[in-house]
């Protein structure tokens, strides 16, 4: 099943780790990952710092995958959810770690979350 980024000179340049479109020809498989934050296994820890909290998100997110015989480079379209802006620079390092040079469709909303611990709070879409 071929991924093609779609990522044309018309448009304004992509951002790092990131395309602007993402399409899936064929026959597929789609896994979409609802909205993950930063507690750990035992549903009630989560720790106080942005860093901390993005790097149990990505261990959720790899092992979603996983659980469905995907990988990161399954990964077709995230969106990420900030506590605040400030958290911007932060995040887009977290993305270059555990993607690489790897760029999905991505979307990033700043925005009030449900619970004033959290950071960040990322959605995501595989496909093979």
């Amino acid at each position: 099943m071929p991924i093609i980024k779609h990522n044309p000179a018309a448009l304004f340049p992509q951002y790092r780790c990131y395309s602007h479109a993402t399409e899936i020809r064929g026959d597929s498989r789609l896994l979409i990952i609802s909205g993950l934050n930063g507690y750990m296994a035992d549903g009630v820890t989560m720790p106080e710092s942005f860093e901390e909290q993005a790097e149990i998100i990505w261990g959720h997110i790899r092992t979603l995958l996983h659980s469905a015989g995907m990988d990161m480079s399954h990964l077709v379209s995230l969106r990420t959810y900030l506590a605040d802006p400030k958290y911007d620079e932060a995040n887009v390092r977290m993305r270059i770690k555990h993607l690489g040079a790897y760029e999905p469709s991505s979307t990033v909303v700043c925005c009030q979350l449900l619970d004033p611990k959290w950071k960040l709070e990322v959605e995501a879409m595989a496909a093979m």
